[in-house]
């Protein structure tokens, strides 16, 4: 009985299988690099181009910038150069010789000698003091030149009405003063408004209640109308306006001007 078995052969098995590469031959390179290379590429352009347009747009933008400034300051300053150069000052015989203008000229004249004969009667070789209400400052005199400014305190501008419609506004008087009468350790006689402030009855004129003393300071200068320039007890209130009128000043700064001006001294208050 014949074997069903076939004895195959080596050779026929490797013909059967599939073909493999032949010896010798090289295989085929892959193409991934090649793709992320050429990406990066286009990357870098891409980028290179972005970089150049906003170099671009900011030059742009300084130009814009640079061109306005130059508008705004070099164009007027060139032109006030360029002015300045070109104005000359012309004498014209025919106008000095006008009407018009010989009476210009003589009023300007007139004008500049009354102003310089007022000046001279307001800074006399006498002291004097100057009172400014608005930044409540003092400034001291004596032969033109100044010798003493310090802080002050002046009027408060407030009104004090009562039942009966009497009102009174506490303000400095402003103007050209003179110093009327000089007091060591003044006493304070208290007007109705004081009592009227505090809620109290008026007293008679002559009643106790109206002198105070200790609260002016060690020096009282009368101005007139019942206005002093005196001390206070209320330093913490100096260069405020505080007062029902009267020209307060610390301690130091009034024995100056106590000592300084003299009856008759100009005082001018603004």
């Amino acid at each position: 009985m014949e074997n069903d078995d076939k004895i195959i052969n080596p050779d026929q098995l490797n013909s059967n299988s599939e073909p493999g590469p032949e010896p010798g031959s090289e295989m085929p390179e892959s193409t991934a690099p090649e793709a992320q290379d050429q990406e990066k590429q286009v990357s870098a352009k891409e980028m290179n181009r972005f970089l150049k347009a906003m170099l671009v747009i900011l030059a742009v933008i300084t130009s814009v910038i640079l061109l306005f400034l130059f508008i705004i300051y070099a164009v007027p300053a060139i032109q006030e150069i360029s002015a300045a150069g070109k104005t000359r000052i012309v004498k014209s015989e025919e106008l000095v010789k006008s009407a018009p203008y010989k009476k210009t000229i003589t009023q300007m004249s007139r004008d500049i000698e009354r102003l310089s004969r007022k000046y001279s009667n307001y800074t006399t070789g006498q002291a004097y003091i100057v009172i400014n209400t608005t930044d409540n400052m003092f400034f001291l005199y004596r032969n033109k030149k100044l010798m003493r400014t310090g802080f002050c305190s002046t009027g408060s501008y407030k009104m004090l009405i009562t039942e009966t419609g009497k009102s009174w506004t506490f303000k400095t008087p402003k103007g050209k003063f003179a110093i009327l009468g000089k007091t060591t350790h003044p006493s304070w006689f208290r007007p109705d408004w004081s009592f009227v402030e505090e809620g109290l009855p008026i007293p008679s004129q002559d009643d106790p209640s109206r002198y105070e003393y200790g609260v002016l300071g060690d020096y009282a200068l009368a101005i007139g109308e019942g206005y002093l320039i005196h001390g206070t007890i209320y330093k913490r209130f100096l260069k405020m306006p505080v007062t029902h009128g009267c020209v307060r000043l610390n301690d130091d700064d009034l024995s100056a001007v106590y000592h300084t001006l003299d009856l008759g001294s100009k005082v001018y208050i603004y």
